[in-house]
């Protein structure tokens, strides 16, 4: 039957809906980005600006860079390295040679206006990122994409790694960025696969992308990100040809820096977890776990690739990293602010009950994570000026961690806990999208 005068085709309703949800979300994100944005910088102390402690370390790392001295002096055992860091407070520089080169660039900024650049390219990184892993996901551009890349902004900004972050100055969420805009990148671009061995050249966790590329058939990419992070090392010879050879020929890279800090609550990896349990034969007992979780996430990355969810299996070979490497710092976890997008994501692909089971997963994901008032438990709040994490409720620092118990166990160990159990979650999930394929080619008709 004909439209009647005056009447709107459904295709066209369902447009016109689509636009009008869409510029409520653009409306809703950027209400709140600015709300967070305001948040954060009047939360945001002067001393936490003006002392941001990590950036402080790489910025002296820098200027012995340049004032040629050694970074790493091998004639001290204890500690490590040959010099006792900002203000005498025992923070060392633990990033290979080359890490240390573009610091001796940034360190002719002062520490105040070094602060503010980090702090800037942080809060525009996050939203990046967002927006990068939203395309490869498979939405389009357009408003829906924009409104969503605020809101989970906005999520991300909420959330206690990335505010440990951009208070400590770190390098996490940059390093991400790097990572996810290099692997998310069409697989005809030539040098895709550098980002990643420029990023392991700076900080050698990423390292795990490469075998992850190589599991996933990309072998190619592997290649290119092999020699890129070869570059690193052979540039740092060239230019720090001292503390090259202590760092990778007398196997400096290979010592422990933080000694009796591995059981701190900060550390959130399976040697920390196993080491507050108190097992005497942690080590040998990490190395079981790491290899187990290592082979598992992998394998898992590489069934979810193979079945089409490239995304998953990303963020899968990521949180495995985390999980195996002995230092994992609460901020190096900031790789959890694009579980919310994802699971916003596939909240939009799917109906009823479970669209309802993804909002739920992403609220708890969020909650889990999230910087919570230290006065909820009892505590003023923090003096540096950020809200801490639940993973801080318990007694933590000078070794209280060995006296955990109970309820203090799980949840002084928030992350990893939450970090396995989404390994488990992306375990079961690969293995159902795994053998629907194998279904779905079993009936498909034969050629001919």
């Amino acid at each position: 039957m004909a439209a009647t005068r005056g009447s709107v085709p459904a295709a066209s309703r369902r447009v016109v809906s689509s636009r009008i949800v869409g510029g409520w979300l653009i409306a809703a994100g950027l209400a709140c980005f600015c709300a967070a944005l305001v948040w954060y910088l009047a939360a945001s102390s002067p001393r936490m600006l003006a002392f941001p402690t990590d950036l402080t370390v790489y910025r002296d790392a820098g200027l012995i860079v340049r004032h040629v001295r050694p970074l790493y002096d091998p004639r001290r055992a204890s500690p490590l390295y040959g010099w006792p860091g900002p203000h005498g407070r025992g923070l060392r520089f633990t990033y290979p040679p080359f890490a240390a080169l573009p610091f001796a660039l940034l360190s002719y900024l002062s520490l105040h206006v070094l602060g503010w650049v980090f702090a800037l390219a942080d809060l525009a990184a996050v939203p990046t990122a967002i927006w990068i892993i939203l395309g490869a996901l498979g939405l389009p551009r357009g408003r829906r994409r924009v409104g969503m890349t605020l809101l989970a902004t906005v999520a991300a900004l909420l959330t206690e790694p990335v505010l440990r972050t951009l208070a400590l100055g770190q390098v996490e969420i940059l390093l991400m960025l790097l990572v996810v805009w290099d692997l998310c990148q069409p697989e005809g671009r030539r040098w895709q696969g550098a980002g990643v061995g420029l990023a392991a050249g700076i900080k050698l966790v990423p390292l795990i992308f490469i075998p992850y590329l190589l599991v996933t058939r990309r072998f190619r990419q592997a290649s290119v990100a092999a020699g890129a992070f070869a570059a690193t090392v052979v540039i740092g010879f060239i230019a720090l040809p001292r503390d090259s050879t202590q760092w990778w020929l007398h196997g400096l890279f290979m010592r422990e820096s933080y000694g009796r800090n591995l059981s701190y609550a900060g550390n959130q990896s399976l040697m920390a977890i196993i080491a507050r349990a108190g097992s005497l034969a942690w080590h040998a007992d990490w190395l079981a776990a790491a290899a187990v979780t290592g082979v598992l996430g992998l394998t898992v990355a590489a069934l979810l690739d193979q079945a089409g969810e490239r995304v998953l299996g990303l963020l899968t070979c990521a949180l495995t990293s985390l999980l195996i490497s002995p230092i994992s710092w609460d901020h190096h976890w900031v790789w959890i602010t694009l579980a919310v997008p994802v699971l916003a994501y596939y909240t939009l692909q799917t109906s009823g009950l479970r669209r309802w089971a993804w909002i739920g997963l992403a609220i708890l994901v969020e909650a889990l994570f999230a910087a919570w008032p230290t006065a909820l438990w009892g505590e003023a709040r923090d003096p540096a000026g950020w809200n801490m994490g639940l993973i801080w409720a318990p007694p933590n620092g000078a070794g209280r961690e060995a006296g955990w118990h109970g309820f203090q166990l799980i949840v002084g160990n928030t992350y990893v806990l939450t970090g396995l159990a989404l390994l488990l979650a992306l375990t079961g999930a690969a293995l159902m999208l795994s053998h629907a394929r194998r279904t779905a080619d079993s009936r498909r008709p034969l050629p001919g």
